[in-house]
């Protein structure tokens, strides 16, 4: 397993620390109106490579909050979400939400409108995608016929997670549940494809987590953020080359270039991140909130 090296969580008054992961910091509320709900907080920590970095990207955190409270509002009437308030405590107001303690499913919920990624290179080897053939031909940054629902397994802290075929989900979640989550899944991708097209950008893919409540399914954690999808400038798409992104792939780009002087082979930590890359990296997430939402980004103004 990767070393991913999470900071100590924050102590905040009137909470207890439950979990961390690469970016989210999962707090259980212990009195008042929202007891016993769970306090998310998104940090400015970045991962890349299965490595959260020493170096952080500011105003991150509150930027992903925002972003995925936009699109909650926007897929409200395709699924229920586990969104319950964002009056939270000061000292991560912002960059925080009150949501619902929810059973969470053992899949990533992956949807797929463009070939790339870890689908570019199963398809390369095989033709598929999770068991799903593809027309021949394609090239890295083409549109697929149709969006195809690519599912993966939840890999613990540090580790790959694993694309798996949909029968393989069908088998952990039980069939019925399985098709549930494809079909939310597909259609919260076409809601979401058809709107950030018309402000000129593309969703080349999307993760996806759900949980259930009782006999519902409910969609959690963060939604359609540039941590949990592709984003693309449509003006600049070309197919068969890499794509410019919105996304943290320039970090990915610096880290494997000479420039980094990072040995990923050797299993050494990705060293810190220069200023400038810093600098880019935030402003390729502020870009992407201000085309998608149609609001200016200006930090703690929620």
């Amino acid at each position: 397993m990767a070393q991913t090296n999470i900071p100590a969580a924050p102590a905040i008054e009137g909470a207890t620390h439950v979990h961390s992961g690469k970016v989210r910091d999962l707090y259980r509320i212990d009195s008042g109106e929202h007891a016993g709900r769970l306090l998310m907080v998104a940090s400015d920590r970045i991962s890349a490579f299965d490595f959260v970095l020493d170096s952080t990207i500011p105003d991150k955190g509150e930027i992903l909050t925002r972003m995925s409270l936009w699109w909650f509002d926007q897929l409200g009437d395709l699924v229920p979400n586990h969104i319950v308030s964002t009056d939270v405590p000061d000292a991560v107001r912002g960059r925080a939400v009150v949501c619902e303690p929810l059973t969470m499913f053992p899949v990533e919920c992956v949807a797929r409108g463009y070939l790339t990624g870890s689908g570019l290179i199963d398809y390369r080897a095989t033709g598929e995608v999770c068991g799903i053939p593809l027309p021949p031909g394609l090239e890295d940054g083409s549109r697929l016929p149709s969006p195809v629902f690519t599912p993966a397994t939840k890999a613990d802290l540090g580790d790959h997670d694993e694309n798996v075929s949909y029968d393989a989900v069908g088998d952990r979640v039980g069939d019925e549940v399985a098709a549930r989550l494809r079909e939310l899944t597909l259609a919260v991708y076409r809601r979401a494809e058809g709107i950030a097209r018309e402000r000129g950008i593309i969703v080349a893919d999307t993760k996806l987590e759900f949980g259930s409540q009782g006999a519902g399914i409910v969609l959690a954690d963060e939604v359609l953020t540039p941590d949990s999808s592709r984003f693309w400038p449509a003006s600049d798409w070309q197919p068969g080359r890499a794509q410019p992104s919105y996304d943290k792939q320039v970090v990915r780009n610096w880290l494997t270039s000479p420039e980094s002087g990072w040995d990923r082979s050797a299993g050494e930590r990705p060293p810190a991140l220069p200023a400038q890359v810093v600098d880019l990296t935030r402003a390729r997430y502020v870009e992407a909130f201000e085309l998608l939402t149609g609001e200016k980004f200006r930090a703690g103004s929620r």
